[in-house]
């Protein structure tokens, strides 16, 4: 196994060019548990960790762009304010000591379904910067993932950074495991609310091949916040309401059994969760005071 180390972003994209079988490495807390386990034996490792601007981030009026190789620790104490459901999603990330090695870069290299971004990801809204030595494009998160643990990259591409909407609105992040953090998702939850254009996303882990959207979901409660006139109201929202919008999140899921869970547990936590965040963020955008009682059940 070659061991590759460019100094800088140019040379990692002439590299990835020469050898696009290489393998990236920044963070190597996927990587390398599969290669210590012998799951993996790549000809190349590509190492990123001197390539500086990788570690970078920038916050406009509405974009955060978000350096491939910043770590967890730094989103969650630094970016809470501007990505909040991503921040959540951090907090559940293996230990401290892992929390200060992975990043978001890596976890969408790995596609892994049961990686802990995806969903604050797929519901903030974002997409991900992939360049290599002919140039540079944008994938919107909802096309990067293409089966399990495949990506849209092409063999010469490297991620260079992810441009995510800045929050509008709550954001929450639920997860079930066997424990909070140091465990792999049984399936997780992501919600986004976005007041300024009228809508809400969600992003699911863990209870299909890739990471998803609940589609139906969202154009059903889009539809029903502003029929009901709920944006500019503020009301609690009636439990019918988010029970169906529950039903319809796990509808969207397409789980199987393993060794960690029955496909029918994850379609029933999954509907949980959707019902939960869904009060959570309701409450958190109606404002201190207005509780959801008489409204949204989180049972």
């Amino acid at each position: 196994m070659d061991f590759l180390r460019p100094t800088g972003w140019a040379d990692a994209l002439a590299a990835k060019a020469e050898h696009p079988a290489a393998v990236p490495i920044a963070g190597g807390t996927d990587v390398m548990v599969e290669i210590n386990f012998d799951q993996r034996r790549p000809e190349h490792l590509l190492d990123l960790g001197r390539v500086d601007e990788l570690t970078e981030w920038e916050t406009g009026e509405e974009y955060v762009r978000l350096g491939a190789a910043v770590p967890y620790t730094r989103i969650m104490e630094r970016l809470r304010p501007e990505l909040p459901g991503l921040a959540l999603a951090a907090h559940t990330v293996g230990s401290p000591q892992i929390r200060h090695r992975g990043t978001v870069g890596g976890n969408l290299g790995a596609a892994s379904p049961a990686g802990d971004c995806h969903p604050a990801l797929l519901a903030a809204g974002a997409e991900i910067e992939a360049a290599s030595v002919r140039g540079t494009r944008l994938i919107p998160v909802d096309e990067f993932y293409t089966g399990v643990k495949r990506n849209a990259l092409a063999p010469d591409e490297l991620i260079r950074a992810v441009r995510i909407r800045r929050a509008d609105g709550p954001q929450q992040f639920s997860k079930v495991g066997t424990r909070n953090a140091m465990v792999i998702a049984l399936c997780a939850f992501g919600l986004a609310l976005h007041p300024a254009t009228r809508t809400v996303r969600t992003g699911i882990g863990s209870a299909a091949p890739t990471p998803v959207r609940a589609h139906a979901a969202e154009d059903f409660l889009n539809a029903a916040l502003a029929e009901g006139g709920f944006w500019e109201s503020g009301r609690a929202l009636p439990p019918s309401l988010a029970g169906q919008f529950a039903e319809l999140c796990s509808g969207a899921c397409a789980p199987i059994d393993d060794v960690r869970g029955s496909a029918a547990y994850r379609r029933h936590a999954v509907g949980v969760m959707a019902r939960r965040t869904l009060a959570w963020t309701w409450d958190e955008f109606r404002g201190p005071g207005r509780s959801t009682e008489g409204g949204a059940s989180c049972a």
